[in-house]
């Protein structure tokens, strides 16, 4: 995957590494360019030296002074100085910071294009299964996987979200049945009541033929071996009537698929209405569920045994792999097909279909060993080959688990599972509450609105608070759910951002209807003279690397700590630097263009993370 480029950083990694070719013929580098953890030595910080010297068997310090005659830096840098070991200090000047900044106060904030790229993305996000309600684990695949796809959307990569709906197969035909067997009004049902009813189905389903056994052979009473008989009786016949209800779906029953249908769309309901609370992307246009890919699966280890790619093991069709023992079973004995022969379906689909150069399953670390094991097959059959000889590349982003403060797996009081619905309800309630409690204050940016706009502050809130928690580590890591810290508007949080938005909101708002309400808002250069002027302008500069970065890595943690570091930026200059108070009216529209510009990046930022920036908090 490549990037366009065109920022300040990357012009002066461009000149060292030509002043590297010249001062060294014959010898190429990186830069090793970064920014200057403290700003007393300087803007950049270059580290190629030490590398470059061992290879040469030169002193460091000596192969940064030669690569520097070489360099023309003139027109980007005001001082470079060689410091420690050899490391390189650039600062910049000021004009050449003045106008990288202008050029990144446009449209796209210095967001590069990757728009020439001519293979979309593919992201597997979501991932719920018919009949059943979201979970909390439901969550991280949906937000995980919904940012990644607006990080490449901002990118400008086309991509294409595929939920991945668990819509086929046995367990789903023995719910069907059970509900028209009590005559259910499908048109009316709940999900809670289609979960209930998914459970109730299970249950009648599970025979217990070692338990009958073993009640026989210890001489258990004849009550209990009564028992036992009636049970097993009854899940053989459940079995036995959801395989007539599987027959007529696979065949194409008009009834039998439209009741199916009436339970997807029950399922789906609230699928979308969690989307639309979390501010997720989904319709219907991203749904391939198994039974998308239905038709295909004979076909699948049909080509895996022409190609030689699979083999019969004992009646079943396998895959082995040369580097272990265990292989991928893609077909039972008894002819019924598995999830490995579906997913494999639906990696076809998404590279050789969609043309997708990458592939990404955002779904969760226990499944390792099942992606791993599919993605080899595909390599093995060379199904991750694009027409034009791109390799498809083939990503398993496993997440961990969301956790109480308990460090165990989040549960409800009564030691059920969380409801992903019933988790968002009491983040609102928490993010609501607390925007209330601080509108009553009346010196407050929100003390003159009404209760509903001040509820649909508090949502934006409590969301924010949810989904920046979420993605600001790690994501294979376990987090702590714990809405004190979350919902605060202090600290590494989403609220926290938020409120910097809404904060430098105020102050332009301020601006326009004061002084500079009677004029138009000048448009002369943005001049970072002070220290902390100079560290805001530097980050906002960084926006589309973090992006970059951010899409390379797969980690929305990265666009996190980047508007967290801007948010804090931000806020020492403002405590340094008088804005609407400065006296000088070029340093004071200098400033408010600075302002206006942090404004415009956390926003369009928090829109990458799927998170609302509200003008007034």
């Amino acid at each position: 995957m490549s990037w366009d480029a065109g920022d300040i950083a990357e012009q002066l990694a461009d000149r060292l590494r030509d002043a590297i070719s010249c001062a060294f013929p014959g010898h190429t580098a990186p830069a090793a360019l970064r920014p200057s953890a403290k700003p007393e030595f300087g803007d950049f910080q270059a580290s190629f030296a030490m590398a470059l010297g061992k290879t040469l068997g030169r002193n460091p310090r000596e192969v940064a002074a030669e690569t520097l005659a070489c360099a023309h830096l003139e027109d980007l840098v005001e001082k470079a100085e060689i410091a420690g070991p050899g490391f390189v200090n650039l600062t910049l000047t000021l004009s050449a910071l003045t106008r990288a900044l202008a050029e990144h106060d446009s449209p796209t904030l210095g967001v590069p294009s990757c728009s020439a790229q001519t293979h979309p993305v593919a992201i597997d996000l979501c991932g719920v299964n018919v009949a059943k309600q979201m979970h909390v684990g439901h969550l991280r695949a949906t937000i995980i996987g919904d940012t990644l796809a607006r990080v490449h959307e901002r990118l400008g990569f086309k991509v294409f979200r595929q939920n991945h709906l668990g819509d086929w197969g046995l367990p789903i035909a023995m719910t069907l049945t059970a509900l028209r067997r009590d005559a259910t009004d499908l048109d009316t049902i709940t999900l809670e009541d289609l979960n209930r009813a998914y459970r109730n189905a299970q249950a009648q389903g599970a025979a217990d033929e070692a338990g009958l056994a073993a009640a026989v052979s210890m001489g258990c009473g004849p009550h209990r071996i009564a028992e036992l008989t009636e049970q097993n009786e009854g899940a053989a016949q459940t079995i036995a009537d959801a395989k007539r209800t599987l027959v007529a779906l696979q065949s194409g029953d008009a009834a039998a698929v439209a009741d199916w249908k009436r339970l997807i769309e029950c399922t789906m309901r609230e699928v979308y209405q969690v989307a639309h609370t979390l501010n997720v992307a989904l319709s219907d246009d991203n749904n391939r569920g198994e039974s998308f890919y239905r038709d295909e699966l004979a076909g699948v280890v049909d080509e895996f045994q022409s190609k030689g790619v699979a083999r019969e093991d004992a009646g079943a069709i396998v895959v082995p792999f040369p580097d272990r023992e265990r292989p991928l079973l893609i077909r039972k004995g008894d002819g019924g097909f598995l999830y490995a022969t579906t997913d494999l379906a639906a990696v076809r689909y998404r590279v050789q279909s969609l043309g997708s150069a990458r592939v990404i399953y955002v779904v969760d670390a226990r499944q390792r060993d099942h992606f791993r094991d599919v993605f080899e097959a595909v390599r093995l059959i060379g199904w991750d080959m694009l027409p034009d000889g791109t390799r498809a590349q083939l990503v398993h982003l496993p997440f961990g688990a969301v956790l109480g403060k308990d460090k165990r797996p989040l549960k409800t009081r009564s030691g059920e599972n969380f409801t992903l619905k019933a988790l968002l309800d009491e983040a609102i309630e928490r993010g609501r509450r607390e925007v209330h409690a601080r509108a009553a204050a009346p010196d407050a940016p929100t003390h003159s609105l009404d209760p509903k706009a001040l509820d649909a502050i508090g949502q934006a809130v409590g969301i924010a608070a949810v989904k920046y928690a979420d993605m600001s580590s790690d994501v294979t890591r376990d987090y702590v759910f714990d809405l004190d810290r979350m919902v605060s508007f202090e600290g590494d949080t989403g609220p926290y951002i938020q409120y910097a938005h809404a904060r430098i909101a105020s102050m332009m708002t301020k601006y326009s209807q004061g002084a500079g309400a009677t004029k138009e808002q000048s448009q002369s250069l943005i001049h970072p003279i002070e220290p902390s002027e100079r560290l805001l302008a530097l980050a906002l500069l960084r926006y589309g690397a973090a992006l970059e970065t951010s899409a390379r890595e797969l980690q929305p943690a990265r666009v996190c700590a980047y508007l967290f570091d801007l948010a804090n930026l931000f806020n020492a200059f403002y405590q340094a630097c008088p804005v609407l108070k400065c006296p000088d009216e070029s340093v004071r529209e200098s400033r408010l263009r600075l302002a206006a510009l942090t404004r415009r990046t956390i926003a369009d930022g928090l829109t990458v993370l799927g998170i609302e920036a509200p003008e007034r908090m």
